[in-house]
This record gives C-alpha cells, sequence and structure tokens, in this order.
C-alpha cells in the first residue's frame, strides 16, 4: 500500500489537486482511497458531486461508537473511497486532537482491511503543523508527504515551516518529503521563488500546474478535471503530477 500525506497553506488548491490525482491514479487502475484532514470537510467533494458527507467526528459525537464503517465513506469517481475527518464543533475542542480521533477511528473500524487501497493519500491543511495535524505524517500512516505551493510569500512561509516539521521529526521513523508541487499562481519569479524553496530544504519540485480556467469549468459542473474534460491539458497535467508522485513512492 502506498500513504502519502499532501500538505499546504489553506486556499492553495490542494483539495482540488489531491482529489484530481484521485481520480487520475483511479483511471490508472489503482484503488484509491481520500482522507480528508481539513475541518472544512469539504476535500472529496469534486469527487462525489458536491454532495455533503458524514464526518467521522459527526458520527463519533452522534453515535459514540455504535456506527459501522460503510457510514464513514462514500465511493466518488473512478471508485475513489472518500472519507472526511470533519472538525470539532466550532469554539470547542481542537481540530487537531479530532484528526487524531478520526484516523484512529478508521484504523479501528478496519477501513484499510476491507477496502485495501492500493493508494491512501491523506489531504492535510497545513496552516498549523502541530498535533493532530502531524498525525497523518507519523509512523504508520503516510510514507511521503508533497507540499503544494505557489509562488505568493505566505504559501512559501507555510511550505518551509511543513517542511521544517516534516524534517524534525523524520528521526521518529515518520514519513519523508516526497517534494514540492507548484500550484501557479502567476505572480511574479514564481517558478524561481519555488526552486529557491526547493533547495532550502534539501528537495526538488516534482510537479507543477498550471493555472487554469477549467479548473473553475469544472467545480461549477461539481466534478474534477479528470471526469469533466479529460482531454484537456489540465487533466494530463494531473495525470502526470500522478505518476511523479507514484515515482517518489518507487513506483515507476
Amino acid at each position: 500500500m502506498i500513504k502519502i500525506a499532501v500538505y499546504g497553506k489553506g486556499g492553495i488548491g490542494k483539495s482540488t489537486t489531491v482529489s484530481n490525482v484521485s481520480a487520475a491514479l483511479s483511471q490508472m487502475g489503482y484503488k484509491v482511497m481520500q482522507i480528508g484532514c481539513d475541518p472544512k470537510a469539504d476535500s472529496t467533494y469534486a469527487l462525489h458531486g458536491y454532495e455533503k458527507m458524514t464526518t467521522v467526528l459527526d458520527l463519533v459525537r452522534e453515535k459514540k461508537d455504535a456506527f459501522e464503517l460503510s457510514d464513514m465513506v462514500r465511493e466518488g469517481f473512478g471508485g475513489v473511497i472518500c472519507v472526511e475527518a470533519g472538525g470539532p464543533t466550532p469554539g470547542l475542542g481542537c481540530a487537531g486532537r479530532g484528526i487524531i480521533a478520526a484516523l484512529e477511528k478508521l484504523k479501528e473500524k478496519g477501513a484499510y482491511e476491507t477496502y485495501k487501497p492500493d493508494v491512501v493519500i491523506y489531504d492535510v491543511l497545513g496552516d498549523v503543523v502541530c498535533g493532530g495535524f502531524t498525525m497523518p505524517m507519523r509512523s504508520g500512516y503516510a510514507d511521503k508527504v508533497f507540499i503544494i505551493t505557489s509562488g505568493e510569500n505566505m504559501a512559501i512561509h507555510a511550505a518551509a515551516n511543513i517542511a521544517m516539521a516534516v524534517n524534525g521529526f523524520k528521526d521518529r521513523g515518520y514519513a519523508a518529503l516526497g517534494g514540492l508541487i507548484l500550484n501557479r499562481r502567476n505572480v511574479k519569479n514564481e517558478d524561481e521563488k519555488v526552486e529557491e524553496l526547493a533547495g532550502d530544504i534539501s528537495s526538488k519540485v516534482i510537479g507543477t500546474l498550471t493555472r487554469s480556467e477549467t479548473v473553475q469549468e469544472a467545480e461549477s459542473l461539481a466534478k474534477t478535471v479528470v471526469e469533466a474534460f479529460p482531454q484537456s491539458d489540465m487533466a494530463e497535467e494531473y495525470r502526470n503530477l500522478a505518476k511523479a508522485m507514484l515515482k517518489e513512492c518507487g513506483v515507476e
């Protein structure tokens, strides 16, 4: 099983990217499970028509342990198994602890043994890299971490902090840094800034994504680009990114 965690600043296009990578991998013949680890619980929307999902934490709050594994998941485009960890009641509880509870519940209910995914992708908010937000990169969960960034200063700052966290945990057997993904915002000297960041953190840029209206057009249809416009240049970029991520995980 290939286990990947994708981090990035909120609003950087992380969930859009992850969903399209999941869709691309499914079309390549892989059984994929995508686990949204953002309190907004919108990671997998594009894979199942933007229908609201019951989150793992919703189930825990409402039913304690009296629910089935099937209540926690929804099958999306290409057979992708979609899970949303969810977040705490606003003003009560810690979002990071919520991620811990959700991932532990998935393990307890036998999600990986039941669905037998070839690839598991954790989609993780990276504005704060502490507590439960580090859970997906811990031993037993992801093996590789990829960071999505643009050339915007705040995105680069967040990416540097995430890379620092990954590096800080490397002696504990946590996931290794697989590389950066540039999601272009067309800011000045964007490629150069991200390449400089890659050098600073002793990593590399493994893929780039064009700023494209095709992404918004697919979102308006409540679909991924890979599903809505499979012949588009943008869909091909997502397929290439999926292959690059697999390669960094040792799959040629």
